[in-house]
């Protein structure tokens, strides 16, 4: 084998070099992320994600491209926990995302953020009892709701299609042998909502 066989062979088997990522995000309008750059940059982050809009909005385009080009042994480092998700949930759907990949996590401001770290990975479990718990308080709030605006009297969901006295005139003819097609087509609506309609 030659030299120059061995030397590209080597080269095919030398690990990936790891990568540092950085994601900056502005909280408000018009907020300058010079500081989040200089940082991350002081830090070594050779490519940095940088989000114009703010966390609030579930489609941040920078932080889901940076999550598609995610690669095994990738270090993802924010400034401050804030800037990566705004809800327990969210971050440890992130986190956990990143972790699945082979990447790694860290945030300057929370040494202890560090999912390469014993501490870091505990986060994590931490992080998903946190969010199953906001989980079914979500559930649990929704139920408590809906129980009340039932209790009021209030029809939850989308609004109907026919009025009260409506439905009253449509249960009436289809009682009288209207067929499903002809009060539908009179009322504009479709037969499976006269079905529903008159089957209750």
């Amino acid at each position: 084998m030659t030299a120059t066989k061995l030397k590209t062979k080597a080269k095919a088997k030398a690990p990936t070099e790891t990568r540092r990522l950085g994601y900056a995000r502005a909280s408000t309008y018009g907020q300058k992320i010079d500081a989040q750059l200089a940082q991350l940059r002081a830090e070594g982050c050779t490519r940095i994600y940088r989000e114009k809009m703010g966390g609030v909005r579930p489609d941040r385009r920078e932080l889901l491209k940076l999550l598609k080009a995610l690669a095994p042994g990738d270090v993802v480092t924010v400034t401050r926990i804030d800037r990566l998700a705004r809800s327990t949930f969210d971050l440890f759907a992130i986190l956990k995302q990143i972790v699945d990949t082979g990447g790694q996590f860290r945030s300057l401001a929370e040494p202890w953020a560090d999912t390469a770290t014993r501490t870091g990975r505990l986060m994590i479990d931490v992080l998903d009892g946190l969010a199953s718990v906001e989980r079914d308080l979500i559930r649990t709030r929704t139920a408590e709701g809906r129980s009340r605006a039932t209790a009021r009297g209030q029809h939850m969901g989308r609004p109907s299609k026919l009025t009260d006295a409506q439905k009253a005139e449509a249960r009436r003819r289809r009682a009288q042998g209207a067929t499903l097609k002809e009060l539908a087509r009179s009322y504009d609506v479709s037969r499976s909502t006269i079905s529903r309609l008159t089957a209750s």
